[in-house]
């Protein structure tokens, strides 16, 4: 402790110049207090405001399917590329290395299988876990116009209300079942049922015709969903337009991970996203990468 008499007195107080106040860079996150900002600021990149998300929780209800065998293996190998991965705590905990830099999207809800009716899910993951294993969102299934849509939605609320008492953001999941419409009218409803009930942010489906108004009209940011595996030329068009009509960011798992060279597509995904690639310039990087990885 230096004694009073060596303290000098301070003069550089800058009164000519007002303290600079930053708005946060999500859409509608400048509310949010500073720990739930810090986590999305983990999420999303705050240079290009977009995030891409890897998503490899699948196995919660799909078992280990095709490109999920082994996540030691076929997974781990990407996370170098990805903004965040999306996943459960039984992979997190057995097989990413907890020296990792990169958040985590936990998945929270759960609790049927492909062999039942999906939509009826509850909250299979306590608060506290979410605490412990230092994640920076936790996600949660809604199935608007689902046989058990109540529930899934009283789920999510129920991990707002958490959540936001630990400042760990929510993730709605907007879940599509074999019997619900695929179109922007749909999710424009789900987005944005999502939203005013309290999600952080969002994930859902691209549709070709009027996607843009889906995301106009929900009022946090919407990350799209990769969906089935589609070729690779597709899924960068996909992506391109997804991210050029509002999304912030894409949420791809299978388009990645059962891509011929998973390595080189999610460079080219990530150069879409962050980069404003065209997806015929980032075809031709998936295609240098994937040979110069076979090459190699």
């Amino acid at each position: 402790m230096p004694d009073v008499e060596e303290m000098k007195e301070a003069k550089n107080y800058h009164m000519d110049i007002p303290q600079k106040t930053d708005g946060f860079f999500l859409k509608g996150s400048n509310a949010l207090d500073w720990g739930m900002k810090n986590r999305l600021a983990r999420i999303f990149n705050p240079e290009s405001g977009r995030t891409v998300m890897l998503a490899i929780d699948h196995g919660y209800f799909q078992g280990p399917t095709t490109g999920l065998e082994r996540i030691d293996i076929n997974i781990l190998p990407l996370v170098p590329y990805a903004d965040t991965l999306m996943l459960t705590r039984g992979i997190l905990r057995s097989i990413v290395p907890a020296s990792t830099n990169k958040s985590i999207v936990l998945r929270v809800s759960g609790g049927t299988s492909i062999l039942s009716e999906l939509s009826n899910e509850e909250i299979a993951v306590d608060i506290e876990e979410s605490v412990r294993l230092n994640v920076c969102a936790m996600a949660v299934q809604v199935f608007i116009g689902g046989e058990k849509e109540k529930q899934s939605i009283i789920n999510m609320t129920r991990m707002v209300d958490l959540g936001t008492r630990y400042g760990i953001p929510t993730l709605a999941v907007t879940a599509v079942g074999k019997d619900m419409a695929r179109d922007a009218r749909y999710f424009r409803l789900a987005c944005r049922i999502c939203a005013e009930l309290g999600a952080h942010y969002i994930k859902t489906y691209y549709v070709e015709k009027d996607f843009e108004t889906v995301t106009a009209s929900c009022p946090v940011p919407i990350v799209m969903a990769g969906g089935k595996k589609i070729p690779e030329f597709d899924a960068l068009k996909m992506a391109y337009n997804a991210v050029q009509q509002g999304a912030s960011g894409v949420d791809m798992g299978r388009n990645i991970f059962q891509s011929e060279s998973p390595i080189a597509m999610i460079q080219a995904v990530g150069a879409v996203v962050h980069h404003n690639e065209t997806p015929e310039k980032a075809f031709d990087l998936y295609n240098t990468l994937k040979n110069e990885t076979s090459t190699s």
